[in-house]
């Protein structure tokens, strides 16, 4: 891994979790240990930094796209999801500093890059495999939500698991009675 690579690992894993006011340079020093001066070799300043952040976050995206245009089944998808829960918390973090209208740029190319790949393998989880216009319309609806919803400690086997049996059982629901009787709010 090169040197540059190491500060945008961390960066990254750092705006991910943190989000992008916590992103620090000197922090990012202790934790790469690297002095400061380090920093400033390759990157100008935080501004140039986060640019590369957003650049590896959509690169990430398109290999997570891959990967889950690829999946057979919930479970290889899960499994998928969580090698790639740094990438879902960057996206999260994106929608929710959306104000920032580079975020919301970058979260908007995400998507674009992402749901074309996800929608195949969504749409045989949810029980809608003859109906994408559906299944894109519960998506799209179930994106805003899950990303409100995850964290790094919820973001596990379990809660996706929980997370699209909730939203099967919706589509079920509507399915059968042409209405959804109350959203759990976990859904």
């Amino acid at each position: 891994m090169s040197k540059e690579q190491i500060w945008i690992e961390a960066g990254y894993k750092s705006f991910a979790i943190e989000g992008a006011q916590n992103v620090r340079i000197e922090k990012l020093a202790r934790a790469v240990n690297r002095n400061k001066s380090s920093f400033y070799h390759f990157f100008a300043d935080l501004q140039v930094f986060t640019a590369r952040l957003l650049e590896e976050h959509l690169s990430q995206a398109k290999i997570l796209s891959k990967k889950e245009a690829e999946a057979q089944n919930e479970a290889e998808l899960v499994d998928i999801l969580l090698d790639h829960k740094i990438d879902l918390l960057f996206n999260r973090q994106l929608r929710i500093h959306r104000e920032n209208e580079v975020f919301q740029d970058c979260f908007a190319k995400t998507n674009e890059i992402s749901i074309p790949g996800f929608v195949p393998i969504w749409r045989k989880i949810i029980g809608l495999p003859e109906n994408a216009q559906l299944a894109e319309l519960v998506l799209i609806f179930s994106m805003e939500n899950f990303f409100l919803q995850i964290t790094e400690e919820t973001l596990n086997k379990v809660w996706l698991s929980n997370y699209f049996k909730n939203i099967k059982s919706m589509v079920e629901q509507f399915q059968s009675t042409g209405t959804v009787a109350a959203l759990n709010a976990n859904v």
